[in-house]
């Protein structure tokens, strides 16, 4: 069974012109990305746009991942020239380390305006990132104050705003962005982290795709929790859940919808263990 997966909504246009319209206001790209899915929450859209501007990569959520990965992919992020911050903006944000990040990054430009005698400390910086890879929650954190907008659903922030901070950097936000078509195991791993909204799939084959690939990749992590054999077909696994946590309807039919969201949710909270979808 495949699933297509595509959604692209008007506003997500919109905030491609907007990034590309404010591209020369800023000095660093600042990526967030969803630290379970490395590669699918990185947009091959955002490399086309910003071309040569210096940027920076947050990897939000990393409480949620395998720490041994997360140090996988610090390390190849860097090998590839871009400064990787691992995040749990929930908790703490690094500011001065994202600031003496950046500074290093344009030692050009502040080495320049040492010599003309230009004392400017203000680093101007782009937020960019799918939705849901915790962009607002980052924000506030930063700025300490409510500024943004944070839901747990995508595509609260609809409009750019500049945010400042109590410290030499200013924020500009944007909207989470995708693109119009992606390969099914990445719109999967998307979808599996609610960067697409459930509301547009089908919630129960996602399940039944999400138990699929636990199965091959974090099989224990489904005995833990669930204390299910994970040698079975995964539409056994979904129903040996569904009975465990009593999701049963009249008839004794599975609640199979009810099942979907108990799965997604314990994924999505870390109730199912620290998991890294996407190896370095």
């Amino acid at each position: 069974m495949t699933m297509n997966i595509n959604w692209f909504p008007g506003h997500m246009k919109k905030t491609k012109e907007i990034i590309i319209n404010n591209l020369k206001l800023v000095d660093v790209i600042l990526e967030i990305i969803d630290s379970r899915i490395p590669i699918s929450s990185r947009n091959p859209m955002i490399d086309e746009i910003v071309a040569d501007k210096p940027r920076m990569v947050i990897m939000n959520k990393s409480d949620l991942s395998d720490p041994e990965e997360n140090k996988k992919w610090v390390k190849k992020f860097r090998e590839e020239g871009i400064p990787a911050l691992l995040m749990n903006s929930k908790e703490n944000v690094p500011v001065d380390k994202i600031y003496k990040e950046a500074r290093t990054l344009l030692k050009d430009k502040f080495e320049k305006n040492e010599k003309k005698n230009i004392d400017n400390p203000m680093i101007r910086m782009m937020i960019v990132g799918v939705p849901n890879s915790g962009k607002s929650t980052f924000i506030n954190k930063v700025s300490k104050k409510k500024g943004a907008k944070v839901g747990n659903r995508p595509g609260i922030t609809q409009t750019k705003q500049w945010i400042k901070t109590g410290s030499n950097i200013q924020l500009l936000d944007t909207p989470g962005i995708l693109w119009p078509k992606f390969e099914e195991k990445i719109g999967l791993h998307l979808s599996f982290t609610n960067a697409i909204k459930d509301e547009v799939l089908n919630i129960e084959d996602l399940t039944l795709k999400f138990l699929e690939e636990m199965k091959e990749n974090n099989p224990e992590a489904l005995v833990d929790r669930y204390e299910v054999d994970p040698a079975l077909p995964a539409l056994e696994i979904y129903e040996a859940i569904a009975k465990k946590r009593g999701a049963i309807i009249s008839g004794g039919d599975f609640d199979y919808a009810r099942t979907a969201n108990i799965i997604l949710n314990d994924f999505r909270s870390g109730k199912l263990g620290k998991i890294t979808l996407e190896k370095a």
